[in-house]
């Protein structure tokens, strides 16, 4: 064998990704960071916006992104890549656009990890406030960076274990609140959480659309399954079915949840709109009310522990996403090298730009607010991406047989309308700050081409 032939398969050894997940690991990291609790900070936010129909909510919410999630799983099987949207806009719509999708989804894959590291360093500085805010959240980076670089498998039997202390406390708020329920009845009607609880008039559909713009965003973290497509045994498909079945069962956990916890409320929808200082605190409240401080304290530690494993799936999601477009030349190469396996380089870069990013909020009194302002609008655009892609490689280039106009035209149509309709309801900083970053992607993709060409 020539000595050319062996350095080409040691440089190609340096860049390739290890197959060792399975069915199961790629449900627990998308479920990681999508957060099986993720409706608690937002439920009385939610509640007050839908007029109490906050169960309906989530349900239209589970609806919508199902066309995204259809959108990745016709993606994935004809592009089994790490780099998730990236790598699909790249083969469906060209180089270019494909570069843009992952610029814009590094927005949200870099600023989501450092938001649910701050929520987690807040949580712990709640229970031992003793110790700062930004010295617990450094401290969550640095154990799940370590559990990253230590391996995807690895990251993933631990976070299976936290995955199943979040279903846990789960289950004891739902069992606890169907005793209460049975016991001393509902605080609301029984069909309230889906038909609205009549104190701010009668049922708005209007209103509850306005409330799904933000619901959505509980959602954003499931794709982060397509970005392991490199490392699943079993073939692309695998992928396919652990993406829709995560949307499904974290649309049921969604679901079941805010409709017993409308139940268990204290305030009315309306007594939520006219005070908004209460709505974060509303979920713990209903629980407080109802069962007691002690599932309070247990639902607050799950946040914290679930919070930093949340962000270590996204920081593993991040690390391929550097990952890819290093190897596709379009960020530095060597952040395209592997050791054993694991793209430690790329993932190294991704935990240093999340701990800068989530140490400077937890320093600040509004830091999670500039911080949750902006790392939506990244992923809506790559999710509005991804759809343009399924019509560009199935419909346009025509690249998988047969053209089946409600898979790669309708679905796609109507889950693009639904992101760009997110969009637009989004703050307008986030929308400045999601301009901003899309000029300097512009900039930089220009600025590669002229490379090329001279």
């Amino acid at each position: 064998m020539s000595e050319t032939g062996t350095a080409a398969r040691e440089d190609a050894g340096r860049h390739a990704l290890r197959r060792t997940l399975g069915f199961r690991d790629l449900v627990v990291y998308g479920l990681l960071f999508i957060a099986p609790m993720a409706p608690v900070g937002v439920f009385g936010t939610l509640d007050a916006k839908s007029h109490g129909a906050v169960a309906l909510v989530y349900l239209v919410a589970t609806v919508a992104m199902a066309f995204t999630a259809f959108s990745y799983a016709q993606m994935v099987r004809v592009v089994p890549q790490a780099g998730s949207v990236f790598a699909y806009a790249r083969a469906g719509l060209g180089k270019g656009a494909g570069f843009v999708a992952g610029w814009m989804a590094m927005l949200d894959y870099v600023l989501i990890p450092a938001v649910a590291y701050l929520f987690s360093g807040i949580a712990m500085n709640e229970l031992v406030p003793g110790v700062s805010r930004w010295v617990w959240t450094a401290l969550a980076v640095l154990v799940t960076t370590l559990l990253n670089l230590w391996g995807v498998r690895a990251a993933a039997r631990v976070g299976f274990a936290v995955l199943a202390m979040e279903i846990v406390v789960l289950l004891v708020f739902v069992v606890s609140a169907v005793v209460v329920l049975a016991r001393d009845g509902a605080e609301r009607g029984w069909l309230s959480p889906l038909s609205g609880d009549g104190s701010q008039g009668a049922f708005a559909l209007s209103a509850v659309v306005g409330a799904v713009s933000v619901a959505v965003l509980s959602y954003l973290g499931f794709d982060a399954i397509a970005a392991f497509a490199e490392e699943v045994t079993g073939g692309s498909a695998k992928v396919a079915r652990a993406l829709l079945f995560c949307l499904a069962l974290a649309g049921v956990l969604f679901v079941a949840q805010t409709y017993l916890a409308a139940l268990l409320a204290p305030m009315s929808s309306a007594e939520l709109a006219a005070a908004p200082e209460g709505q974060g605190s509303a979920f713990y409240d209903a629980v407080d009310a109802s069962v007691g401080t002690w599932l309070h304290d247990l639902v607050a530690v799950s946040k914290a522990i679930g919070a930093a494993f949340a962000a270590l799936a996204g920081q593993a999601a991040a690390g391929r996403l550097l990952f890819a477009m290093a190897r596709d030349r379009r960020l530095p190469r060597v952040l395209s090298r592997t050791y054993a396996g694991v793209p430690r380089v790329a993932l190294l870069v991704a935990a240093v730009i999340t701990l800068v990013a989530a140490v400077w909020a937890a320093r600040r009194d509004d830091g999670m607010d500039h911080l949750v302002s902006v790392v939506d609008i990244g992923a809506l655009t790559a999710f509005t991406l991804l759809h343009a892609s399924v019509v560009g490689w199935f419909a346009v280039r025509r690249r998988e047989g047969a053209v089946s106009w409600w898979r790669h035209l309708l679905v796609p149509a109507i889950g693009a309308a639904i992101t760009v309709a997110v969009i637009v309801e989004a703050s307008a900083t986030a929308q400045v700050v999601g301009l901003i970053w899309l000029a300097v992607g512009l900039i930089v993709l220009v600025a590669q081409r002229n490379r090329v060409e001279g």
